[in-house]
């Protein structure tokens, strides 16, 4: 072996589908965040106690976050980004059970949040599997 040759850095497990799904969460974002301001305004108007905007602007902001830690972490050898990920995501979906009476896009979105939770699991529990093979 050649000592001059740089050791290549150990990447996580599925580092380009958490890079695109990071992104697809922060432009999601964007998109939750103006359909959960126009269902919570609509709410306002119509005074009927629903809560579904509320809960949209929330997971809105779910997909932010994890969509910012899971580009961040997308090349750490570490599974505890894709696991924080992961219940993030989660957490974005339980918000949706029962909501959509006002948003009927709601439980769709959160569909979708519970589909890059289990992306994201599946990324920690690889990533683990790898760094155990390699320290034994």
């Amino acid at each position: 072996m050649n000592p001059d040759k740089k050791k290549k850095q150990q990447k996580g497990a599925l580092a380009t589908g958490r890079l695109v799904t990071g992104i697809i969460s922060i432009v999601l974002f964007a998109l939750i965040s103006f359909q959960s301001c126009a269902a919570g305004l609509s709410n306002a108007l119509e005074q009927n106690n629903a809560t579904s905007g509320t809960a949209g602007l929330l997971l809105a902001f779910v997909y932010l976050i994890a969509g910012i830690i899971g580009v961040a972490t997308r090349g750490s050898a570490g599974a505890a980004g894709p696991a924080v990920c992961s219940v993030f995501y989660f957490i974005g979906a339980a918000l949706t059970i029962g909501t959509g009476s006002s948003f009927g896009d709601l439980p769709v979105w959160g569909f979708i949040a519970c589909a890059f939770g289990i992306v994201y699991a599946a990324a920690a529990v690889k990533t683990k599997k790898m760094t155990n093979k390699e320290r034994y």
